[in-house]
This record gives structure tokens, C-alpha cells and sequence, in this order.
């Protein structure tokens, strides 16, 4: 009995799964589509009224289908009363998944930084979300990608939070305007370090200290030490508040690789909160 009684939930499981993971454009088959491109989001159970949102960028080769798949961290999200919007990048030249086009020195045929601004746009008016309240998040070159964003188009988010991933060189001269912005990144990441590597002849990675250097200029912070250091779980969190009006900086180290670290979510959206 109580064999049967586990495998019935584990396919009650399995069917939940399912359905999440095919979520595209809150329980459509297909994503959503504007112009310029799709992208992938779920709502919270019951949501109504306008709400907050997080959009969340994929890695190399991954596309926004896959980022609601990343359940432990979509899940915490939900639970919080955020929708989830998970754009997709340009395709490969391989066929096989997606990725960013960031990079200064290589031209893009899409604009992202448009892009982006038009997926949280028309996710806000199909679905009743707060505009002004949504956090732009990414991992690895979605991370990238979430800083290129937050330097060309500060006001385009409410806050900025890329995962393990940076500036490329050459880094930018300077940003628009101040921001509100979380970085998080592993001290063991060796794909991409926080001194940064040449991935190939010409294409180098940024150091992410020198990218928080430039982010506290950006801010106006009044000292390169942080105001507050804390330790949350695995993260060692260095605070910069006393910056320009709205601004702030928030850098998360912890001791793992290149992943979203468990907990990641918890901590972002408190930070997000926190005002």
C-alpha cells in the first residue's frame, strides 16, 4: 500500500512538472512572441492585481524554456509573489540553444538592450504586472548581458542582479547613470573567473573587481570599502549604501563555481525588497 501510495504521488509529481515546464506563456503552448523575439513566463498561483516580476536571462546555449525548468529557483521566486519572465537569446549558429549579443567590438543584428525593454513592456500589459517594480537578473553571459543593460539603460529596471558573469573587455568607460545593483559571483569559477580569462584570441573576459570599481564610480559611492560587510548563509555580502539618491551596490561572494548558488533567489529578492 505504501508502495502504491509513493508512486501515485511521484506521478502526480511527475505530471506538476510537466505542466511547469511547459508554462511557456502562463499555460500557452507556445512562448510569447513580440516583435523582436519570445520569450517564456509563469505567474503565481492566484495572482491578482499588478505584481512584481524578476526577468531572468539564460547562459550560453540555453533559451527561456529552460530557466522555468530551474524549479528550486523559480519556485522561490513564486512563492514570493513574483512572475517569472525568461527571454530568449539569439540562436546559435550550431542549431542548438541561445546566447547574448553584448560584446562592444561584435555587432548584433538585434538591439537587446531594446529587446529586453520591449519584453518587460508587453509581459506587463498582457499580464497586469508592475513595471516599475521588475528586477533584471541573468546567469553567466545572461549575467553579462544584465550589466551591459544596467550600464547603457540604468532606468530600464527597477535593479539590476547578474550571476557569475561581468563586463567583457574592453569594459565600458563609463555608465549612464547610477543603478541599483546586486552582483554574485563564486570565488572558485573558473569558467568565468573573477579576474577574467581570454575564452579565445581577442575575446577576454572583464575582471569583476575592476567592473565593481567602475559600478561604485558609476554610483557615486563616497569610498571604495563598503559600507557594511555580513555573512548570509553562503554568502559574504559587501554593502555600498551611501552612494547617489537611489543608488546602491551590492556585491555576494561565496565559496562555490560557476552556478546560480542554492539560496541565490531568497537573497536577491530580500535585497530587491530592501529600500
Amino acid at each position: 500500500m505504501r508502495q502504491r501510495v509513493r508512486a501515485v504521488a511521484l506521478t502526480v509529481a511527475a505530471l506538476l512538472w510537466a505542466t511547469a515546464a511547459a508554462a511557456d506563456c502562463n499555460g500557452a503552448p507556445e512562448p510569447c512572441r513580440i516583435a523582436e523575439g519570445t520569450y517564456s513566463v509563469v505567474l503565481p498561483d492566484g495572482a491578482k492585481g499588478p505584481i512584481p516580476a524578476i526577468v531572468f536571462l539564460h547562459g550560453y546555449g540555453g533559451d527561456g524554456e529552460g530557466t522555468l525548468r530551474n524549479r528550486g529557483m523559480v519556485d522561490q521566486m513564486l512563492k514570493r509573489g513574483y512572475a517569472v519572465i525568461a527571454p530568449d537569446g539569439q540562436p546559435l549558429e550550431s542549431g542548438k540553444g541561445r546566447a547574448w549579443a553584448f560584446h562592444p567590438d561584435r555587432p548584433s543584428p538585434r538591439d537587446e538592450t531594446a529587446f529586453l525593454i520591449a519584453v518587460a513592456d508587453d509581459a506587463a500589459a498582457r499580464f497586469g504586472l508592475k513595471r516599475d517594480r521588475m528586477l533584471l537578473a541573468g546567469f553567466s553571459i545572461g549575467g553579462s548581458m544584465v550589466s551591459y543593460v544596467a550600464c547603457q539603460a540604468p532606468e530600464a529596471f527597477a535593479a539590476f542582479a547578474p550571476v557569475a558573469g561581468s563586463f567583457w573587455q574592453p569594459l565600458p568607460d563609463s555608465c549612464a547613470g547610477p543603478v541599483r545593483l546586486l552582483h554574485t559571483h563564486g570565488t572558485a569559477d573558473q569558467t568565468v573567473p573573477l579576474l577574467g580569462r581570454e575564452v579565445m584570441p581577442g575575446l577576454v573576459q572583464g575582471n569583476v573587481f575592476a567592473a565593481m570599481a567602475l559600478w561604485r564610480v558609476t554610483n557615486g559611492c563616497a569610498s571604495s570599502d563598503p559600507d557594511r560587510t555580513e555573512r548570509r548563509g553562503i554568502f559574504e555580502i559587501r554593502r555600498w549604501k551611501s552612494c547617489l539618491p537611489g543608488a546602491e551596490l551590492t556585491f555576494a561572494l561565496h565559496d562555490g563555481g560557476h552556478d546560480i548558488p542554492k539560496g541565490w533567489a531568497t537573497m536577491a529578492i530580500d535585497w530587491f525588497e530592501d529600500r
